[in-house]
């Protein structure tokens, strides 16, 4: 694959910083307090949860218009769950919350979501290695 373009991110670790090579993203990271953290910074979940979003709402766009399809009223919610330990090791997993506009109630907005599933590169990239659960809404 040829890539389009590159992004490039630099972290220590989960409590730190995430800073991106153009600067424009400038994080401080902290576990959540579920995890034992203070809480007082964003996590590698939260921004795994927004990417993925984001990246599925921008593949909704695009199979829709293949279709001539009105999607700009969609809303998409990541929600991403860690467990597991040390030991046996983490693993994560993915809700995608699919809010579809009016007119695309039903099968055709499942058929639409589904074909989204099939093409967006965070789908492509976690299919097969974890679980991640459509919910059309």
């Amino acid at each position: 694959m040829d890539a389009l373009y590159t992004a490039v991110a630099t972290a220590n670790g989960r409590e730190g910083r995430a800073v991106s090579s153009d600067g424009r993203l400038d994080l401080t990271l902290a576990p959540p307090h579920e995890m034992g953290g203070n809480g007082e910074g964003t996590n590698p979940e939260q921004l795994f949860a927004a990417g993925y979003a984001a990246c599925f709402a921008s593949a909704l766009g695009a199979v829709a218009r293949q279709t001539k399809q009105d999607v700009r009223d969609v809303s998409v919610t990541a929600e991403v769950g860690i467990g597991g330990d040390v030991e046996s090791g983490f693993g994560l997993s993915v809700v995608l919350r699919v809010e579809l506009p009016e007119g695309l109630e039903g099968e055709p907005g499942r058929e639409l979501v589904e074909r989204a599933h099939r093409v967006c590169p965070y789908s492509n990239a976690t299919r097969g290695n974890i679980p991640v659960e459509l919910v059309v809404e």
